[in-house]
């Protein structure tokens, strides 16, 4: 996968993410926290909150990181979408791109991994649910083949508005 507005080659290495690796993604949440509406919170993740975050999804297999130039630029993970076992074939996906890696290509090399993963145990559908104004991460999940199946207005609020919530779907099996 090459789109255009990528603006270099950088080399990126997409790999399952290690315990050593929650201070890094914990600083690259705790960034969208405070400067995005991507995560609706604005309790920035303590950094036990993030071990054992990270520890749910290593268990599970289901967390990964890009190292670019040495430094983790990014990670994604997926994990159950609701808790009821019906609906235990399906999975939500999060990536998240440091900010001064964006446009690298890095969030197409994790997601590319993330579902090929998700694939692998055996999921049937992936889910992103992306704040509707997130054009970015809404034209990621479009170019991988999630299909927009609703946009739900107003259940979420950050910096005092109000955000819709834009639901995907990608059919694995």
């Amino acid at each position: 996968m090459d789109p255009i507005y990528e603006r270099s080659s950088t080399a990126v290495t997409v790999r399952r993410a290690l315990p050593g690796d929650a201070e890094a993604i914990r600083a690259i949440r705790n960034h969208a926290i405070e400067h995005s509406t991507a995560l609706w919170t604005q309790t920035p993740q303590s950094s036990p909150e993030s071990v054992a975050w990270l520890a749910t999804h290593l268990e599970r297999g289901s967390a990964f990181v890009a190292e670019a130039a040495g430094d983790v630029a990014g990670f994604a993970v997926y994990g159950p979408w609701r808790a009821l076992d019906g609906y235990r074939y399906t999975v939500e996906d999060s990536v998240y791109v440091r900010e001064d890696r964006h446009g690298l290509g890095i969030g197409s090399a994790l997601l590319t991994a993330l579902i090929a993963s998700a694939r692998a145990a055996g999921h049937h559908v992936m889910i992103a649910g992306i704040e509707a104004g997130n054009t970015a991460s809404i034209r990621l999940h479009e170019r991988f083949g999630f299909q927009h199946v609703g946009t739900v207005p107003e259940v979420g609020t950050k910096f005092g508005r109000w955000l819709d919530l834009t639901l995907m779907r990608l059919p694995l099996t």
